[in-house]
């Protein structure tokens, strides 16, 4: 008899997000980054567990309760040429969302609203009937913006939103978020492989691996005090305009696990520099201390009550693997 195998693209994650907050997500490439997007928005049903929006469940998609919901969490998606329909002016695209979902009155009116957010995004008004195509990667990324931003949401779902963009568009991209995000007040998951982006939108940083969450904290302190041995690779990997001046990198071995036969214990044990004996069979909890959480047997307390960092992979280890 053949066994199925499960594959757990997050496990036991749980956040969460006050009004007006960004909490960014980094991990590597398949770590259930936008997984977890698709979960927030309730395009996926999770297995277990429920995604609470607003005191309420969010309900089952395509469903009418989902529809009236979508209103108030949108979403901003990595490719904006492949977001956009290139059959329709832009004008249109800005303004379907008030046509879905009966605001505007004419459409006359919905076109006067979408130009008015063209203006608030740094499109111009010569640019209405332009399609997709016509436009620069910085300028069609505007216009997903602003189509998300049309019913004025809540919550605002970024996955890798500047990541397909040149530096100095990235920029004025984040620039123009981070001021929207000011003027009307949502909450945003911000999901970025970019440290440096996340460091600066974020008030606070996950750090995910493999389905789950293995630390949480303010940027600052994740990026220059990182508890977790993975965060602190991925810290050390991190570009720098000073080069490695200063700082160690922490280079590691082998390829992340298959999510489908993911490893007992602690799921990053095979490649972390400073496993002992018990990450091999005990999953570590996600502890909490203050604004800090770390899922690491050797990020324990330390005398004070506070998290200790992990040691450096130079250190001897307390036991071999």
């Amino acid at each position: 008899m053949v066994t199925k195998a499960t594959l757990k693209a997050v496990d036991g994650v749980s956040f969460d997000l006050a009004r007006g907050e960004v909490l960014g997500l980094v991990g590597e490439s398949g770590c259930g980054k936008s997984t977890t997007a698709r979960l927030t928005l309730g395009q996926l049903p999770p297995s277990a567990g429920e995604v609470i929006f607003e005191g309420k469940t969010v309900p089952s998609s395509r469903t009418q309760q989902w529809r009236n919901l979508r209103r108030h969490m949108q979403m901003i998606y990595q490719d904006p040429l492949g977001a956009l329909d290139r059959r329709l002016p832009i004008i249109e695209q800005i303004a379907e969302p008030y046509t879905i979902h009966g605001i505007g009155g004419s459409r006359a009116e919905r076109r006067e609203k979408a130009q008015a957010l063209m203006l608030q995004v740094g499109l111009r008004p010569d640019q209405a009937s332009s399609y997709p195509h016509e436009l620069s990667g910085g300028q069609r990324q505007r216009v997903v913006i602003a189509r998300a931003l049309a019913l004025e949401p809540r919550l605002l779902v970024c996955d890798e939103p500047v990541s397909a963009l040149d530096v100095s568009i990235q920029a004025q991209v984040l620039n123009l978020l981070d001021d929207l995000r000011r003027k009307t007040g949502f909450s945003a998951l911000f999901i970025s492989h970019d440290l440096k982006v996340v460091r600066q939108m974020a008030d606070r940083v996950a750090v995910m691996y493999l389905g789950r969450i293995v630390e949480e904290g303010p940027p600052e302190d994740v990026f220059h005090a990182p508890l977790h041995p993975y965060t602190q690779a991925l810290v050390s990997a991190a570009p720098s305009i000073h080069g490695n001046r200063g700082r160690n990198r922490i280079v590691l071995s082998g390829d992340p696990p298959n999510p489908v036969n993911v490893p007992g214990g602690c799921p990053f044990h095979p490649r972390c520099p400073v496993a002992v004996v018990r990450c091999r069979t005990d999953v570590p909890s996600l502890s909490r201390e203050g604004d800090r959480a770390v899922s690491c047997h050797l990020a324990g307390s330390a005398g004070g009550g506070g998290f200790s960092p992990a040691p450096h992979p130079k250190s001897k280890a307390l036991e071999a693997v």
